[in-house]
């Protein structure tokens, strides 16, 4: 009997994997773990819709209950996996269990960053990265009065919009010049900033923290200037960092990431990675890249999932992200990383509009604010469009209905 297809980790691109082999023909036994006690569900709506209350639990999750008997996918949930052996091809579980493998994937994600910081244990100061983390938050969210948000990035002002919209007093406290830095123009930081204030929210921008102060819970920043900030619940959104000790220790190759080639395989034989967890080889960019979105978990997974298979299609995709922050929705279409001028199309002011990224002529990423439409199109036109400037209209079609 050929051993199974084993999978770690239940997320969107480990559970897409599952999706894919069963779609493709693969009947064969497989199996998904997953450390979580929850069915596989979508991460995005956690520091949106699921925080808030407008999406329940059973919305949340990718696939019901029932789906893994019918497509004959043993879930092992509440299941770690402690160590990959690729000379015997084999893994082993926490509670000692051996478990050989014909091919092996890692889907492992990535985990909420944590920063050495004197009251980072302190009752009250919380992550946003999975399930348990909101419904710890949702309780002490109810209760507190002072939300300070340690970070500018996407989850800390998704998290900042949800808490505003709750009559919360929020600081958000920011280490950069601006909000979203790293990602999105002056144009997009000025305007999130805008709006976040019009809404009540203070931005401490240019500021680094020195302790979080409290005896058993926190009860306030303690800024570097001297500045104490209060606050009875702290979030620490300051990024995410992947989730590659498997790879490891099983002596694979891990750069910013599990590293792979164009086809999700690892450097060993039948071990391949997708999602969050890897760093893989991008001709669209020139460089190796990687991406913490939904777009890369699902694509990249399918891919591996076909090389699993025999198949030899490449990854290089166009990435897509969003924002949901107040009735604004940020999309984002590309990598705008060394641009070096903007165009601005649509009403900024009424916030309907799209701002353009160009390195020369050549047009690296499109930011949209409430402009669905001219997110879809840029998507197209990008997947169209190689680094040297050649036009791949076929490419360019299947990318963008992905």
């Amino acid at each position: 009997m050929t051993d199974p297809i084993l999978i770690v980790g239940a997320g969107q691109a480990g559970l897409k994997a599952a999706e894919t082999l069963r779609q493709k023909g693969y009947d064969g036994d497989l199996v998904l773990f997953g450390d979580e006690a929850f069915l596989p569900y979508q991460r995005p709506p956690l520091s949106k819709a699921y925080l808030k209350g407008e999406m329940d639990e059973e919305r949340l999750f990718l696939r019901p209950d029932a789906y893994f008997e019918t497509a004959s996918v043993e879930l092992r949930t509440r299941t770690s996996v402690a160590a990959v052996d690729p000379a015997a091809r084999s893994i082993g579980l926490s509670d000692g269990t051996r478990l050989a493998y014909s091919a092996l994937l890692l889907a492992t994600g990535t985990r909420a960053r944590r920063i050495p910081l004197e009251g980072a244990g302190l009752d009250g100061v919380f992550s946003l990265r999975t399930m348990a983390d909101v419904a710890a938050i949702r309780d002490a969210l109810a209760v507190a009065e002072n939300v300070v948000i340690l970070g500018g990035g996407y989850i800390g002002m998704e998290f900042a919009a949800v808490a505003a919209g709750l009559a919360k007093s929020v600081t958000v406290i920011e280490a950069r010049r601006r909000v979203m830095e790293r990602s999105v123009a002056p144009e997009i930081s000025t305007y999130f900033q805008t709006l976040h204030r019009a809404h009540g929210v203070t931005l401490r921008l240019e500021q680094k923290v020195e302790r979080l102060t409290g005896e058993t819970s926190v009860t306030g920043v303690a800024l570097c200037d001297g500045t104490q900030v209060p606050a009875d619940l702290v979030l620490m959104a300051v990024g995410a960092v992947p989730v590659t000790e498997l790879a490891q220790s099983a002596g694979l190759a891990v750069g910013n990431g599990i590293t792979v080639d164009a086809h999700a395989r690892t450097s060993a034989p039948e071990i391949y990675a997708a999602g969050d967890c890897t760093e893989f080889p991008s001709a669209r960019y020139g460089r190796s890249i990687r991406l913490e979105s939904v777009q890369n978990a699902i694509d990249q997974a399918k891919v591996a999932a076909g090389s699993m298979l025999g198949e030899t299609q490449a990854y290089d995709p166009v990435p897509w992200f969003w924002s949901d922050q107040y009735d604004a929705k940020l999309q984002i279409a590309g990598l705008s990383s060394g641009y070096d001028r903007t165009e601005l199309e649509g009403d900024y002011d009424a916030g309907r509009f799209a701002l353009k990224y160009f390195l020369g002529d050549r047009l690296l990423a499109v930011d949209t604010v409430n402009a669905p439409r001219d997110h879809m199109l840029a998507r197209k036109a990008l997947a169209r469009t190689h680094p040297d400037g050649a036009q791949t209209p076929e490419n360019g079609d299947r990318e963008a209905a992905a």
